[in-house]
């Protein structure tokens, strides 16, 4: 992963982070050569979140699967959930 200064972020804007990111779809933003945050192309993002939505939606069919799940009114859910 391509690491961009936040020095060199700060002096050189968007195009330290086109540079940044034209070989791979991430790159890591240091600060005082600490690794801080991590910068995508929107693409790239789009796809994490669709994965991280498939994930959720193949562990819920799971939980259904296994008979994991309690089917109860909006008022009997709120109770419960006030309750523990």
């Amino acid at each position: 992963m391509n690491a961009i200064a936040a020095n060199q972020l700060k002096m050189r804007g968007v195009s330290a982070l086109d540079e940044g990111l034209q070989d791979e779809p991430e790159a890591m933003i240091t600060v005082r050569g600490k690794s801080q945050y991590v910068v995508m192309r929107i693409e790239q993002y789009h796809y994490f979140r669709e994965m991280e939505l498939e994930a959720a939606l193949l562990e819920a069919r799971r939980d259904i699967e296994n008979g994991d799940v309690i089917q109860e009114s909006a008022e009997a859910h709120v109770n419960r959930v006030s309750n523990e």
